[in-house]
């Protein structure tokens, strides 16, 4: 359901709402403006196109989104793969790959694919964040010293040439970012500036400073994109070639499951936070709808932002209406605030970002992980890092995602257990059939868990390989909630196997999905339906009764 519309039935459009949402989006878009414009330049694109974005996509989410107190705008998570797009493809590259994810997206949400998502393991998602956080960090360390331009194609070669630039960074540079950093991060505990987001504070005294003593060799927005532009975008469409689409379907591929995972995770938190529950089908919609409209106005990839989101909640919002407000806030700031934007220094930006990394990098949830989790999981967390960071974002996603999977059915085919009852575990269903023990001859085994490829190999070695030859086997399938034509495949061949042996084989208490696989492979007319019994005690009585039929012939 459309969040705004789940919001207008509960009443949170009223009046009595007004105020705290408007207030709420007021502070949010201010928040909004230094963030949007650091992850602009550090994506490669003009300041002036991250405001675009948080703007045009944030209205757009907040319109057509599944979660009521979304926010929305470019965030941290795509700076490693826009820059690329970016430098590879160009500004009009980036704007096409960007579309075709909100095509991707929108497909995703109308095919109720959202849940999928979520499927994606904690360790994947902990190494990619954290290692999308260590190059934003290592990539603003350019702007945040004042370092001249250096070579490199790989994250390793790049650190190396920075580290060796260090000595020649620009003093007045460092200092100012120094003292913006220290301002994002001290600036909210000073009593009387705890309403007032740091960021800000730093970006506004940085340009203060800059603006008055003019410091030589400290690049500014002005300096280096001429400013921002006093004005809203037109509507324009970038060139839309075959071979361009051909080209831009892996990042805009990337740029969709991306962005999918980080609107859901933030919803997923302002749904702890506030206590909402989110449609997650819708969410993609609605950030599709976002991601194909806003290149056409300038902008770029966004997705649901979790720190812009968690401030929406705490100042409280509490409808779709304060993230309505953020986009109109970001409007007025570019219409009459834009000409002062000039004297922005790039470090104080840049400082703005490392706070940001730090924060991606969840060092604590890092730390932990790799303490307490198991060996397997810290291996997926590790690799994952580790090729985000000297490799590629997405084999990153893929190799990760694969290595979870395998272990999640290594360790799920482990589980199932195939094992013979033995005779003192059978005491009430032997009395209730008027026998005291077991006839000789007849063996029973239970099968617990789930039949799948992963398990067919246990379950074929220990069946095929009843070496006492019984007359008759009970097979319980009570406790297995599912077969797929990999376990039912073995399962034949295991019975095959045992009739040519002259063994017969009865099934029981398989559940209704599994019945009618049984039926449709063809293993009930295997075993002839006179031997598969819907309960345990009929397949018991029947066994003892054809054993010791065929006994006193």
């Amino acid at each position: 359901m459309i969040a705004i519309g789940e919001a207008w039935k509960a009443g949170l459009l009223g009046r009595g709402h007004w105020l705290r949402n408007v207030m709420s989006g007021v502070i949010v878009g201010i928040v909004a403006l230094p963030l949007a414009m650091a992850f602009a330049i550090a994506s490669g694109v003009k300041p002036e196109q991250g405001i675009y974005t948080a703007i045009i996509g944030g209205l757009l989410v907040s319109l057509f989104g599944g979660s009521r107190l979304q926010i929305a705008g470019p965030t941290g998570a795509f700076i490693v793969i826009l820059a690329g797009v970016t430098a590879e493809h160009g500004v009009d590259g980036l704007q096409i790959a960007t579309m075709m994810a909100g095509g991707m997206l929108l497909l995703l949400g109308m095919a109720r694919l959202g849940a999928i998502i979520k499927f994606i393991p904690d360790p994947v998602i902990v190494g990619f964040t954290a290692g999308i956080g260590v190059i934003i960090w290592v990539g603003q360390w350019r702007d945040f010293f004042g370092l001249p331009k250096v070579g490199g194609e790989h994250f390793h070669e790049k650190l190396w040439h920075l580290l060796q630039a260090l000595p020649n960074l620009h003093m007045a540079t460092t200092l100012l970012a120094v003292l913006s950093l220290l301002l994002v991060i001290t600036a909210p505990r000073i009593p009387g500036l705890k309403q007032v987001p740091g960021p800000l504070i730093a970006m506004a005294v940085a340009t203060a400073i800059q603006s008055t003593f003019h410091f030589d060799g400290v690049a500014t927005i002005g300096s280096a994109f001429g400013g921002i532009p006093q004005g809203l975008p037109a509507l324009r469409l970038p060139e839309i070639t075959l071979s361009r689409v051909i080209d831009l379907i892996g990042p805009a591929f990337t740029i969709a499951m991306l962005g999918a995972i980080e609107s859901l995770l933030s919803a997923t938190v302002a749904d702890g936070m506030a206590g909402t529950k989110h449609d997650s089908n819708q969410e993609l919609i609605g950030q599709g709808v976002a991601n194909l409209v806003t290149p056409l106005f300038g902008g770029f990839a966004a997705t649901g932002a979790i720190a812009r989101t968690a401030t929406n909640i705490r100042n409280g919002g509490t409808s779709p209406l304060a993230g309505i407000t953020h986009a109109v806030t970001l409007v007025l700031i570019i219409l009459f605030l834009a000409p002062l934007a000039s004297n922005i220094p790039l470090c104080a930006l840049a400082a703005i970002l490392f706070v940001v990394a730090y924060n991606m990098s969840e060092l604590k949830h890092f730390k932990r992980m790799v303490q307490r989790a198991p060996r397997a999981d810290v291996s997926i967390l590790l690799i994952t890092f580790g090729l985000t960071v000297f490799s590629d974002l997405v084999i990153a996603v893929n190799i990760g995602v694969i290595l979870a999977m395998l272990h999640f059915i290594r360790r799920m085919a482990s589980s199932v257990e195939v094992q013979q009852v033995v005779e003192y575990e059978l005491e009430e269903e032997l009395k209730a059939n008027g026998h005291a023990q077991l006839p000789p001859g007849v063996l029973i085994y239970t099968i617990e868990g789930p039949l799948f490829f992963g398990a067919a190999e246990t379950f074929e070695r220990v069946l095929a390989q009843t070496h006492t030859d019984p007359r008759l086997l009970i097979i319980r399938l009570k406790r297995v909630p599912f077969m797929d034509i990999t376990g039912l495949q073995v399962l034949e061949e295991v019975i095959q196997q045992l009739h040519k042996r002259h063994i017969v084989v009865k099934l029981c208490e398989a559940n209704t999905k599994v019945l009618n696989k049984l039926n449709r492979v063809g293993i009930l007319q295997e075993i002839g339906a006179e031997h598969y019994h819907t309960d345990f005690n009929t397949a018991l009585a029947k066994a003892v009764s054809l054993v010791e039929d065929t006994s006193t012939l």
